[in-house]
């Protein structure tokens, strides 16, 4: 009888595997495609389309790739992808662990609507506020410049200050009340108390503003002009000539190439990422 159950156990195990390393498979095929396709001379990537593997490895897409466009290298816009994605980062992480704090810790007039209003903001998709943004941020001149795209992380973002709310909620009222009888005030209690608690939840925003700001094209094209000011995800789409001919094996092996900081941030954050995420689903 156990040894029955053992190999039923054993079976099911194997079979569930299986099927779990297909689905993953099917998933991922898409960027196994375009990581191999880099490697493939640019005439060969569609006549072989169906085959995974190039029948030689050539580095030639990425020689091609990094020399960029028109004389602008791609060095030029993997910087100024950092210095976008870098400081959207410090500047939405940042306020909205402040702003989070306030929901979570301060009493202060209609809070409760003024957090039901952030939760609506954060269901409106970028396309319904693009034209009203962009019609304001033209009259104050910021078009062409890196000024739309980063200035409005500094005020808080929706997702990340619910985040926070939620983290902070989770963390006892008494060491608040404690620290307050050592003398601290709201300001060094949140400096002191919270934000070394909230780690797990500060660096899951940091992962995902970054990742999205790094993947970020819309924006670029829409108040992005200059080409030495292109991030990676808008230079990509240059390789792109309908008219001509698409140098794909340059757009595959550079976009491979891009994927490269945001595989590094998932590897080395992965366990404050998992820990921020169910900590936060516990504690709301």
């Amino acid at each position: 009888m156990n040894t029955g159950y053992k190999e039923k156990r054993i079976a099911v195990t194997v079979i569930y595997h299986i099927v779990t390393f297909l689905f993953a498979f099917v998933m991922i095929y898409p960027l196994l495609w375009m990581v191999m396709s880099s490697f493939k001379n640019t005439n060969d990537i569609f006549r072989t389309a169906t085959s995974l593997f190039p029948e030689t490895f050539s580095l030639e897409n990425y020689k091609a790739g990094w020399k960029g466009f028109a004389g602008y290298s791609f060095s030029i816009f993997f910087k100024n992808s950092f210095i976008i994605a870098g400081l959207s980062t410090v500047g939405a992480v940042i306020s909205s662990a402040i702003v989070g704090y306030g929901f979570a810790r301060i009493d202060f007039k209609f809070k409760n609507i003024w957090f039901a209003c952030m939760l609506l903001a954060m269901m409106l998709p970028f396309q319904v506020i693009m034209i009203p943004q962009y019609i304001i941020f033209n009259q104050m001149g910021w078009i062409g410049s890196y000024l739309p795209i980063i200035v409005p992380q500094f005020f808080g973002q929706g997702f990340f200050i619910f985040l926070n709310v939620q983290f902070i909620r989770g963390i006892p009222m008494d060491l608040d009340e404690a620290a307050r009888m050592d003398g601290c005030t709201i300001y060094s209690i949140f400096i002191r108390i919270i934000l070394p608690l909230i780690k797990p939840s500060l660096v899951t925003s940091a992962i995902f503003s970054f990742m999205w700001r790094w993947d970020d094209f819309l924006a670029a094209l829409l108040y992005l002009s200059d080409p030495l000011k292109y991030p990676v995800s808008y230079a990509l789409k240059m390789f792109s000539d309908p008219s001509a001919g698409s140098d794909w094996g340059a757009m595959f092996s550079m976009a491979t190439f891009s994927l490269v900081p945001i595989f590094v941030i998932f590897l080395t954050m992965q366990k404050y990422l998992v820990e921020g995420i169910a900590s936060t689903g516990i504690k709301g």
